[in-house]
């Protein structure tokens, strides 16, 4: 019995251990290698859904629509790298480029929406009310109307400047969002229905997925080096530098605290301040000779100005 118990459980574990050693394979085939795009793929995790045993293989207005909503990371003819290779059991085949796309765990932090509420009025305005119905004298009105005026006026004032504050935070998540979604990488999901076939597992198989829409070929770029696949050349190439420069000339709008120290260093000065609804951030840094004051609103730079010092 334990020797029957013994082959009932390899005989369990061998599809794993097979899925496993294809996934292996599949990864230290593609990973790190150079490949190029023939469609634009949109900025998002849910990257391009192709089905090789079905026709059409893609639907492309489904990936119009994605481009629309995430906007467009790889360009066609744009050469990026296969980051990851991910085999999901009796599913699909993930064929990651450049990050995998937005969306990934992680990815939003610091991308929260600013939300502000409009101040009603307030307990000192209601008061103000009352006492105009009760008060004896006309001037004593006069007067008690004058201070709920201001009263009202300077909430009004505070409100507006919340909402303005609110719209510029939210203007430069959003940019801060299309810059990542670009940055972040696409990725093509190989579908099959009742099972990954074992040729699907396979580099060649892989390769023969997704002829259509991604080159192979050895690109000829500076510093690569050729990986013989299957038959097939790829290229390994030098990673890009990061995009967005670096100091000074990479600071912008919508980036997140840590993104502006990474380029700026630790700050010098930091201080809170209520405004409105919002609490906002202001820290001072020293970078290339010059001052630079930022100003932050949930971890998002919505301001700065650079001056001598």
């Amino acid at each position: 019995m334990p020797a029957m118990r013994s082959l009932l459980l390899a005989l369990a574990l061998t599809p794993a251990v097979a899925l496993a050693q294809n996934e292996a394979a599949l990864r230290q085939a593609f990973e790190g290698k150079s490949v190029s795009v023939r469609i634009a793929m949109p900025g998002t995790s849910r990257g391009v859904d192709v089905s090789p045993m079905q026709q059409p293989a893609v639907n492309f207005r489904l990936v119009a629509d994605r481009i629309k909503d995430f906007g467009t990371a790889l360009e066609v003819g744009q050469q990026v790298m296969v980051t990851k290779m991910v085999v999901k059991k009796d599913s699909h085949i993930e064929f990651q480029l450049g990050g995998g796309g937005y969306g990934t765990f992680g990815d939003d932090a610091g991308t929260q929406r600013v939300f502000t509420g409009v101040e009603g009025e307030s307990a000192r305005e209601r008061a103000l009310r009352d006492s105009i119905k009760t008060a004896p004298t006309t001037a004593q009105r006069a007067r008690l109307e004058r201070e709920l005026q201001t009263a009202r006026a300077t909430r009004q004032r505070e409100n507006a400047k919340a909402e303005a504050e609110a719209a510029q935070a939210n203007a430069a998540r959003e940019a801060n969002l299309r810059s990542r979604r670009k940055e972040g990488g696409s990725r093509f999901n190989i579908r099959y229905q009742g099972g990954i076939p074992p040729e699907a597992l396979t580099p060649a198989g892989v390769m023969a997925a997704l002829a259509d829409y991604v080159d192979f070929a050895a690109t000829g770029a500076k510093g690569a080096s050729a990986a013989s696949v299957a038959g097939e050349t790829l290229m390994r190439v030098d990673p890009k530098p990061p995009a967005g420069g670096s100091g000074l000339a990479g600071l912008r709008k919508g980036l997140s605290i840590r993104e502006v120290e990474a380029l700026l260093g630790p700050a010098d000065t930091a201080a809170e301040a209520r405004q409105g609804t919002l609490t906002v951030l202001t820290r001072g840094y020293s970078a290339g000779g010059m001052k630079v004051t930022t100003s932050f609103v949930n971890d998002v730079l919505i301001d700065f100005a650079i001056s001598p010092r």
